[in-house]
């Protein structure tokens, strides 16, 4: 198990290197000067020679990358000049509510994804079925962004229910929950519905082993099969498919949060690309990346340990 560990964390070391190269020449390669995009109406000659020269945007391409990337082994961001603060400690403050936002999602989408792929197995083709695979298929279909938008529309604008956007203080009378509630829920309805579905097919492909049978033989009760014995091995299957989700609530985190104005990494990752801001948007997109790899990397190892058929 400990070599398994270790070979699958040197297996990062150039997945990792990729996403370096990937985020910095994303950013490169966009037409227009960053320097006169990030001084605008003060974009002096004086002031552009000195912003190129800071940013290394008066060297080549390799020169400008193995320099960034110098800096970031040794923990240096930069500095955001939208903000004029340190880009680590923006995406340190920015972090806390992405991975808020992001971890309540996930709960929510394991939950409910698992509760209806179930639902579905165990009922198949009967009318439990029908209407859960209906909002799992709507789930799979429908873009977060629109989601998000129609959820405000219903709960916040037409009932009242919620607030539209923001975050309040946790120690302020339950008020984070109000504003956590619909963002979550927009990220979690479009990943339940991916794990729905492919919990139903799990559950199903056991129910028809022959343990299930043997079981089923001796008299043991529905209830005992489904909860006891198939669904134990049916959720150690969905292992990587969680894994591969908590990576696209992380994700997804970006345009929901710009939709709720929520104020964590998504929401300033959007707004350093509208002011150009390069080593911010680079900073965040780096993060947010090896953050997936980082869950998938997670996931993958949870499942080795767990299956006892995948040990060597």
């Amino acid at each position: 198990m400990i070599r398994y560990f270790v070979g699958r964390l040197l297996a990062l070391i150039p997945v990792l290197f990729g996403i370096s190269l990937l985020v910095f020449f994303m950013m490169a390669l966009i037409p227009g000067d960053p320097a006169e995009a990030i001084l605008g109406s003060y974009a002096t000659g004086e002031n552009l020679e000195k912003l190129r020269r800071d940013l290394a945007l008066d060297r080549s391409l390799p020169e400008q990358y193995l320099t960034w990337l110098d800096n970031l082994i040794r923990g240096d961001f930069g500095t955001s000049y939208s903000l004029n603060r340190p880009v680590r400690d923006e995406i340190l403050d920015r972090l806390g509510p992405t991975l808020l936002l992001a971890g309540t999602a996930f709960v929510l989408c394991t939950v409910l994804g698992l509760a209806a792929g179930v639902a579905c197995a165990v009922w198949q083709n009967g009318w439990p079925d029908r209407v859960v695979g209906l909002f799992v298929l709507l789930g799979i279909s429908t873009p977060s962004f629109w989601l998000a938008l129609l959820l405000v529309a219903l709960f916040s604008i037409g009932l009242g229910w919620f607030p539209a956007s923001g975050m309040q203080s946790v120690i302020d009378n339950g008020g984070l929950l109000t504003h956590l509630t619909l963002p979550a829920l927009t990220l979690a309805l479009v990943a339940a519905g991916v794990v729905a579905r492919l919990m139903r097919t799990n559950m199903l492909e056991v129910l028809r082993q022959d343990y299930i049978r043997t079981a089923r033989a001796k008299g043991l009760g529905e209830t005992r099969i489904v909860g006891h014995h198939a669904l134990r091995n049916a959720i150690t299957g969905m292992i990587p498919v969680l894994g591969i989700q908590a990576g696209f609530v992380l994700g997804g985190a970006v345009y929901v949060e710009t939709v709720f104005q929520w104020p964590g990494l998504g929401r300033a990752l959007v707004t350093a690309i509208q002011t150009r801001d390069i080593l911010l948007v680079q900073g965040a997109v780096l993060v947010l990346a090896c953050g997936y790899v980082f869950l998938n990397l997670l996931a993958d190892l949870l499942q080795h340990l767990l299956d006892p058929r995948l040990r060597p």
